[in-house]
């Protein structure tokens, strides 16, 4: 059994019943001790809402704290270690805040849970 770091994605198709989410993504999630979510998620939920390109029911710090403690999932704090480790990564990946999401289950020895292909290029298990 692995514990799971959910991608920001991930977290907002789980707040919705589990969206796009595989079967196998969902069924993984549920056997896990601990689900995790990385910081960094916070900040691009509320950049995703300030841009207008999400429609949250309530302000996102709400959101987020809702969808937390509602689903259990603990918050990885970003620290030194995991924004240096950001960019030592090879740059296959441009986006800065999926960097700190791989960085985070790197240095945790998380799975991520993503939609996106681009995580298979780094030394991380991803669940798709």
């Amino acid at each position: 059994m692995s514990d799971y770091l959910l991608d920001t994605c991930a977290l907002l198709w789980l707040s919705d019943g589990g969206g796009e989410l595989s079967q196998k993504a969902i069924s993984e999630i549920n056997a896990s001790r601990f689900v995790y979510i990385s910081a960094i998620s916070a900040w691009e939920i509320s950049l995703l809402c300030f841009k207008e390109q999400i429609k949250l029911p309530v302000s996102p710090e709400e959101w987020f704290r809702q969808i937390t403690e509602n689903q259990d999932i603990q918050v990885i704090n970003l620290t030194p270690e995991i924004a240096f480790l950001s960019n030592n990564l090879p740059s296959k990946h441009k986006d800065f805040a999926d960097r700190f999401i791989i960085a985070t289950a790197v240095s945790h020895n998380l799975s991520i849970v993503t939609g996106d292909k681009m995580f298979a290029q780094y030394p991380v298990t991803i669940i798709q």
